[in-house]
């Protein structure tokens, strides 16, 4: 090969490498119902990646509490039950700190269970490297015809604003059910128009109830946008970081004289993972405690 053609073919192959940006917003697009990138808060569009991985780990973290159930000894317990056994009354003993009535126990320790799980899998996508599954997926792609540039996915469905946002709005619905058993329909109401600010007599009644009600619908709002994207954000900033630590080790081992940053690579990908695993098991953690004290909250008055 000539030199002209050897230039020619090194600047083809530059022209279609990605730049650090174009990388960075090709790993952020999700595999979804529309062509255009989104905007974060444009619900219009469907993520169909999210809905996979996030339906896929939550019956994955199902199946693996029912089989510890299942098999479940009275003897000395082996390492997995063992294990289940810890988080099942970690659970259980934060619970009863916060939610004092036995009945709506019996079924809100399960669901503080599951969601505890069920998020911890959904973060720990972020350990796997992070071109493993997308480059899978865009081979898949190219194998139907299509271009594999078109190819997106993205597996950490709690990074996913739909997906967090969901679960708090659920977690929401359950604190209104239980406003409406424990306190009664009208008792809840009645809550909603006459407190925080208590007035005695009809007219004070009257002039405070707008604002009464409005502060109750703020304090609604307001838990529960935090309680979605306080995990979205960690999760979201976590996935960054492992982008850009990737960028490091691409540039590393593109180029013989960048050695030093694929070196880089590896320790700081290391030290981060490591560093992660107490993120994503302390964000499940969080937006678990979360639910138990907003549903707590829904069985006390003001």
């Amino acid at each position: 090969m000539s030199a002209d053609a050897h230039d020619t073919a090194a600047g083809a192959v530059a022209h279609h490498a990605p730049t650090a940006g174009e990388y960075i917003n090709h790993h952020l697009r999700h595999w979804q119902n529309h062509a255009e990138p989104q905007a974060i808060a444009d619900f219009s569009y469907i993520n169909y990646d999210s809905i996979f991985w996030s339906v896929s780990l939550g019956l994955l973290a199902v199946f693996l509490l029912w089989r510890a159930a299942s098999r479940a000894t009275s003897g000395v317990p082996g390492r997995f039950q063992a294990a289940v056994e810890l988080i099942v009354e970690m659970v259980d003993s934060q619970a009863k700190g916060i939610i004092h009535n036995a009945t709506s126990r019996k079924a809100v320790a399960p669901v503080a269970l599951t969601v505890f799980v069920w998020i911890f899998f959904m973060n720990a996508m972020d350990l796997l490297p992070l071109d493993l599954l997308p480059s899978l997926w865009a081979k898949a792609y190219e194998a139907q015809g299509h271009d594999p540039h078109h190819a997106y996915m993205r597996v950490v469905a709690s990074a996913d604003l739909s997906i967090t946002l969901g679960m708090s709005v659920s977690v929401l619905l359950i604190c209104l059910y239980y406003n409406v058993k424990i306190k009664g329909l009208f008792g809840w109401l009645k809550e909603l128009f006459t407190a925080p600010f208590h007035a005695h007599g009809p007219v004070g009644i009257i002039l405070l109830a707008p604002a009464n009600f409005g502060l109750n619908l703020i304090e609604f709002g307001a838990k529960t946008i935090s309680h979605g994207m306080r995990l979205w954000g960690n999760m979201y900033a976590g996935e960054l970081v492992f982008m850009l630590i990737a960028l490091m080790g691409a540039v590393g081992f593109a180029s013989l004289g960048g050695i030093g940053l694929w070196i880089g690579h590896v320790i700081a990908g290391t030290a981060w993972a490591i560093f992660h695993i107490l993120i994503i098991t302390l964000q499940a953690f969080i937006f678990m405690m979360l639910t138990l004290v907003y549903i707590g909250q829904a069985h006390e008055g003001h």
